[in-house]
């Protein structure tokens, strides 16, 4: 071999070296600080902003305004209506219930992102068919479990069931 070629196979094996050192640093601080949780841009913020009182509106925003035919009133929800968090880091967030299912783990793409080592990427679902609210283990390291006892395949969910996943407890409310 010359020279040449020894001095880039040296430093080829050097940049390879020093590519292998970030690449760890990265994973270490991933594993410290964890996934980053943002926020989610939905229309509750656009019509907050747009029912927000502005300032030098004058004599004309104390004017009451002509009274507005009532709404029907439409049945009470029968079901439950939320997802709530009641124990573990991201204790008293709320998620509302509409028709699509609700994805828990520590993906980004989960609906409920979970900050916890003990649950998987996506670890458990819950889902409405039929007016009745299931729960499924999706293949989780560590299980889910409905009052102390771990469940495989999906389950029946009922309001105010515990569910845990990993170090979180959630349940259906009213």
């Amino acid at each position: 071999m010359t020279e040449l070629t020894f001095t880039l196979l040296r430093l080829g094996y050097l940049v390879l070296l020093w590519v292998f050192v970030f690449a760890a640093i990265g994973v270490l601080r991933r594993d410290l600080y964890g996934t980053k949780i943002t926020a989610r841009k939905g229309k509750g913020r656009e019509d907050a902003h747009r029912t927000a009182p502005t300032a030098g509106r004058g004599a004309a925003a104390s004017v009451p305004s002509a009274p507005t035919p009532a709404a029907p009133a439409s049945p009470a929800p029968t079901g439950p209506t939320r997802l709530v968090v009641t124990a573990g880091p991201l204790r008293g967030t709320t998620v509302p219930l509409s028709a699509s299912s609700i994805l828990l783990g520590r993906a980004p793409s989960c609906t409920l992102v979970l900050d916890d080592d003990y649950s998987s990427s996506r670890h458990a679902r819950i889902f409405p068919q039929g007016g009745t609210w299931y729960v499924e283990d999706l293949g989780s390291t560590n299980g889910t479990y409905i009052n102390e006892q771990r469940i495989t395949g999906i389950q029946p969910l009922a309001p105010g069931v515990s569910v845990r996943v990993g170090q979180s407890i959630v349940e259906l409310q009213r």
